[in-house]
């Protein structure tokens, strides 16, 4: 038996398995040593490629992908740092649990540590931040091998998805010559054509005795508040709002977590709190006994204030990847389990919450501070707040918005308010980076529609080249830059106190023309000078097709300070409302 043959039957009976797990994407970047593997993938008829020259902005390209199908992705590249590129949306695969399925192409054993050219230590070169590692054997193509092969990628798969979702690597060492015959029979399994085994994960529940104890703990519990952060279930929303309704708790709801746009029910949703949980009035009012805790940590870091000072409440933290989400040690109760199915079995156990005075403390508060906050609909100049707080009503329905880090997300999270429109909102907020932000959402355009894209300029300079994965695909994307010609976030922190060196450390001015680096990849660009022109591009915008760039240049300062004035102003609106309310 020849050294093709076996390459081919290895490779052929690995990829037959992938797509019968369901893995339909892959992400290839060209290289040498990756080529039998590319080769066979692309002979696959199930099998979608696509070529993405830049190992770092193809990961996170894949990374886009995997978020919006929420289903597991593969990524291939060939030997050395190729591999290495891949790790910041590693990072974040593992962060934001991500099922991603990372192949790397390596020099066989021989030729590892003895000086051959593309050679690095490939072995746990992602150390913990992926799942699972496997350094596979050499292909051969006796029986065992090829159910090796089979087996190992179904258990991949399976350990990508399983709750918490994230990255597995698995790293292919090939001997040369590198090319394999391709030929009908490519893809023919003689063993269990369907599937060499199917793996289940199942959900993770918990008894009724114990959800009969929690809803006990509940019972007669007034002054209670259910916090959302970034959650995926598309089920969840019925099920929290359904809970929430039943205990009369406020719900929190983060941009992230899907509540704050939906057909779901919004009356207790509280959308608000970013701005009114920085009054210490406020604070004191709404402090709750107890609180229940689903998904990520919330983007607010008023709410994450607010929670650590409120660590005498019971706090009850419910994560189905039974992660350990937090940060300030606060936590007295952690559940394990399915988010909405504990929601559904909890609601089953419990009786209806006869008060409702500390919801409606809540609703008042939030509503008062939505009325305030209305101020910025006249800001004539272009704005970063208020773009954030018009962007429900321009953007088309169950549109998708993709949100840049830094200044962009906190926005979101004060200006982006409840409507009825079923917007997705997506973001990178495993690591919190900037890196990979423009190919992330590129890759989640790939499957859904209306994809927008808000972000800053040093976010969209970090990422430029993932601009080519739109063009050489025409993939629609719309992306809204604000420009502030630097780091916004930094005028918010302690180090704006510091002048002396702050636009040098801190600001980073670019001071890039981006209209040409948009013209570079065949995209539409647009500078924006008035809100009606904006307004009147995004509704143009629902059926153009294409990258299109809406600049719109603001002033650092002049956010800062219109932040800090309006958050002022409410302020003083909401200890009026307290102070009556406690007289």
């Amino acid at each position: 038996m020849n050294h093709q043959e076996s390459l081919t039957a290895y490779i052929a009976a690995f990829v037959s398995e992938l797509v019968l797990t369901g893995i339909t994407d892959v992400v290839v970047s060209p290289g040498s040593r990756s080529t039998p593997m590319a080769m066979v993938m692309a002979e696959h008829p199930d099998l979608k490629v696509h070529i993405h020259v830049d190992e770092r902005s193809a990961a996170f390209f894949g990374l886009g992908i995997a978020k919006a199908k929420n289903m597991p992705v593969a990524i291939l590249c060939t030997s050395g740092t190729a591999a290495a590129n891949y790790f910041p949306a590693i990072v974040e695969a593992k962060y934001s649990r991500v099922p991603l399925l990372v192949l790397t192409a390596d020099r066989p054993h021989e030729l590892r540590e003895v000086g051959a050219p593309q050679a690095i230590d490939q072995l746990h070169l992602y150390g913990k931040h992926v799942k699972w590692f496997a350094d596979m054997a050499l292909p051969e193509k006796s029986n065992e091998m090829l159910r090796y092969a089979r087996t190992i990628c179904a258990r991949a798969a399976a350990i990508a998805t399983q709750a918490p979702a994230g990255p597995v690597h698995l790293n292919f060492p090939f001997r040369e010559p590198l090319i394999p015959k391709i030929d009908e029979s490519l893809f023919a399994l003689s063993e269990r054509p369907k599937g060499y085994v199917k793996v289940h994960n199942g959900d993770i529940t918990l008894s009724d005795d114990e959800v009969k104890d929690i809803a006990k703990d509940l019972m007669g519990k007034e002054k209670g508040i259910i916090v959302c952060g970034n959650i995926t279930d598309e089920k969840f929303a019925k099920a929290v709002t359904d809970l929430g309704a039943k205990l009369n708790f406020p719900i929190l709801a983060d941009p992230l977590s899907q509540l704050r746009s939906g057909r779901h029910k919004l009356e207790n949703i509280i959308d608000a709190y970013d701005t009114f949980l920085r009054n210490e009035d406020a604070k004191s009012f709404l402090k709750p006994d107890v609180v229940l805790r689903f998904g990520a940590m919330p983007v607010s870091k008023a709410l994450t204030i607010f929670l650590k000072e409120n660590q005498g409440s019971d706090h009850f933290v419910v994560d189905v990847g039974g992660g350990w989400r937090d940060p300030s040690a606060i936590s007295s109760n952690m559940f394990f389990c399915n988010e909405t199915m504990f929601c559904e079995k909890l609601v089953t156990y419990l009786n209806d919450n006869s008060s409702s005075a500390f919801l409606d403390d809540w609703k008042k508060v939030n509503q008062l501070t939505k009325e305030n906050m209305a101020i910025i609909r006249d800001v004539r100049e272009l704005s970063e707040g208020k773009l954030f707080y018009q962007l429900a009503d321009q953007l088309p329905e169950e549109a998708t918005l993709f949100v840049g880090n830094s200044m962009p997300i906190r926005d979101l999270d004060s200006f982006f308010l409840s409507n009825h429109k079923s917007i997705k909102v997506m973001a990178n907020r495993g690591a919190n980076g900037i890196d990979g932000t423009v190919s992330t959402a590129i890759g989640a355009a790939v499957y859904t529609k209306s994809l927008y894209l808000v972000l800053g300029d040093l976010t969209f300079f970090h990422d430029l080249n993932g601009l080519i994965a739109a063009k050489l695909y025409d993939i629609d994307i719309h992306i809204i830059l604000i420009n502030n010609n630097g780091g916004g976030i930094f005028s918010f922190l302690p180090q704006s106190e510091h002048p002396q060196h702050f636009e040098l450390l801190f600001g980073t001015p670019l001071n890039i023309n981006f209209e040409h680096a948009v013209k570079m990849f065949n995209g539409n660009y647009n500078k924006i000078a008035t809100w009606d022109q904006l307004g009147t591009l995004l509704k143009q915008s629902h059926h153009q097709k294409g990258i299109h760039v809406y600049e719109i240049e603001t002033n650092r300062d002049r956010n800062r300070d219109e932040h800090r004035e309006l958050w002022r102003s409410v302020s003083q609106e909401i200890s009026n409302l307290v102070d009556g309310a406690q007289e």
